[in-house]
């Protein structure tokens, strides 16, 4: 269920602002947003997986306050990933 670490790498050397870059806003919520678009297939397949669902719920959390990081800090980045993305907000 989780990425593998082959698209987690794609992910980081497609959303990384620099070199060695893998903690920055854009490249958390990229992954996130990943993890909850495979969570969010499995939880179209096991609707009673509430294990599954708490975490994910928890995933759009986390996502959730790192966009409105972005967005109280460098509203550009934020325009800039949410599009990328195809979030909508």
């Amino acid at each position: 269920m989780a990425i593998t670490a082959a698209r987690r790498a794609e992910i980081i050397n497609e959303f990384k602002v620099h070199d060695g870059d893998t903690g920055s806003p854009e490249v958390q919520v990229a992954i996130l947003t990943e993890d909850i678009r495979e969570l969010t297939e499995h939880m179209k397949v096991h609707k009673h997986d509430f294990s599954t669902r708490r975490g994910l719920l928890a995933k759009v959390s986390k996502r959730s306050r790192l966009t409105n990081y972005l967005k109280r800090n460098d509203r550009d980045r934020y325009l800039t990933l949410i599009q990328r993305l195809g979030l909508r907000k």
